[in-house]
């Protein structure tokens, strides 16, 4: 079922928790992340739950279509440790905040959100993969 089969009477606001993770990862992410964060405040959690469990949310603009198909990446992090090693990502489509999906690389995706003090940015985490590799 997709979410535009959803009334939107069936979206509920965004936990306190949610926003500030997604309002940090704005914040924290590409340049243009930014220009999202007044969609943010106008943003509601779909009924949608992903097959797996995972705490992936997505997101509905009041005032606005939902989003098209397809992804842009504003912000993308990293939280664990190697051996449990999760992703975290906000994306936008065609202009619209589209929402957080979470993902595991080692092992199951996360039923819960990270806190923002737990996220590295997937470019430092390379680049501290390659010095481990290097060393």
């Amino acid at each position: 079922m997709e979410c535009d089969q959803f009334a939107i009477e069936d979206n509920r606001p965004l936990t306190k928790s949610e926003r500030n993770l997604a309002r940090w990862m704005l914040e924290h992410g590409i340049p243009e992340a930014k220009e999202f964060l007044p969609q943010l405040e106008l943003a509601e959690v779909t009924p949608f739950r992903c097959e797996c469990g995972c705490a992936t949310i997505d997101f509905k603009i009041r005032g606005m279509p939902h989003a098209p198909p397809g992804v842009h990446i504003l912000a993308d992090f990293v939280f664990g440790d190697e051996a449990n090693l999760n992703g975290i990502f906000i994306d936008e489509k065609q202009g619209i905040l589209s929402g957080m999906e979470v993902f595991g690389y080692t092992g199951e995706a996360p039923k819960s959100l990270p806190d923002p003090e737990q996220l590295v940015d997937v470019d430092s985490w390379n680049r501290k993969i390659r010095g481990k590799e290097r060393g």
